[in-house]
């Protein structure tokens, strides 16, 4: 058997985040500039090169895909890599093929995603008040991601919604999320704001919203119980009794979570990040591109990738300044 990939600090690699582009039809403020310089699209891997990509790291033992942006679902032909990674379910290589958007094209590709052999989606969604949406996601409509959503589950798939929680902005509508995706049946996710991007015009300080906040102001309507639900990714999660609904809290900056990391994130053009909030990478491009009928070359270089893999990152707003605040944009290295 092939050797699985272990870090340094002996977690296992299972978990692979690959963003397919770096392009969006919207330009939230937490996670890009209005006016973006897009990648040149030579820069990018084909479609081709991500499958052959991601099956080295299937073979290396990734059981879990998640498929990011930018929005996935705006790159040209993407669902031709879909069907590609359908052959790793099948094979039962891979355990899960799912995707982060922003829902805007849910609408139309809900079924084909589901016939790939999609079966769970997450859609950011940081507001139901359709001013604010348009005012944090600048170009976006609400309407055209309320419709997605609906499509998504009609076709089949699981939703669960991640909202970025953001002081005084969206503190007030915290039970009306609550209770509108426990009305549909959908789980749900807050994330604290990651001091990420240019950040010069937004004072992430300000809009820091601690998960432990809000998780106290929750217990003000509902019974909380903790659950040992592990998904392979960052979040913890609760209960709430009322409802039956889970909810998830990613606090990388509350509470650290990188003792469990299993994951790795792969960008559009070949560059490995073996932690969101360290600015180390690997460029696997060269050994895919070189080796053109050989996988071994690229294997190798994942390997000593993950070899240098760090205990952790180091966000940090607890001295009234932002600290291990990240210069690249959240849809370079992936949602």
């Amino acid at each position: 058997m092939t050797t699985p990939l272990i870090d340094p600090f002996l977690r296992p690699i299972s978990y692979l985040r690959v963003s397919v582009t770096d392009r969006c039809d919207f330009r939230c403020v937490y996670c890009m500039s209005e006016n973006m310089t897009f990648l040149p699209k030579k820069e990018l891997l084909t479609l081709e090169e991500l499958d052959r990509m991601c099956s080295a790291f299937v073979g290396l033992g990734v059981e879990k895909l998640r498929i990011t942006g930018g929005e996935p679902l705006v790159r040209k032909g993407i669902m031709t890599f879909f069907n590609a990674m359908t052959r790793h379910l099948e094979s039962g290589a891979l355990k899960e093929l799912t995707l982060t958007t922003n829902g805007s094209q849910l609408a139309r590709f809900a079924g084909d995603l589901h016939a790939a052999g999609v079966r769970r989606v997450n859609v950011s969604l940081d507001t139901l008040d359709e001013k604010k949406f348009a005012d944090i996601t600048r170009w976006g409509r609400l309407p055209q991601v309320l419709q997605g959503i609906e499509a998504a589950q009609q076709a089949g798939l699981r939703v669960k919604i991640n909202t970025v929680a953001l002081k005084g902005f969206n503190e007030d509508e915290l039970f009306t999320l609550v209770n509108w995706c426990a009305a549909r049946d959908m789980d749900l996710t807050f994330i604290e704001v990651m001091p990420m991007g240019d950040i010069g015009n937004e004072n992430r300080l300000d809009q820091y919203w601690p998960l432990k906040d809000l998780r106290a102001t929750l217990r003000q309507q509902y019974s909380l119980t903790d659950l040992p639900l592990n998904t392979g990714g960052p979040a913890r999660y609760v209960a709430l009794e009322e409802t039956g609904q889970k909810i998830g809290f990613i606090t990388p900056l509350t509470h650290n979570f990188c003792e469990s990391c299993n994951r790795v994130r792969l960008t559009c053009m070949g560059e490995l990040y073996m932690c969101l909030g360290q600015e180390d990478v690997a460029d696997l491009r060269p050994a895919l591109r070189n080796n053109p009928h050989d996988d071994a070359p690229l294997e190798q270089a994942i390997r000593a990738a993950i070899a240098r893999k760090p205990k952790g990152h180091d966000f940090d707003y607890s001295r009234a300044v932002v600290d291990g605040k990240m210069s690249r944009h959240m849809s370079h290295t992936g949602g």
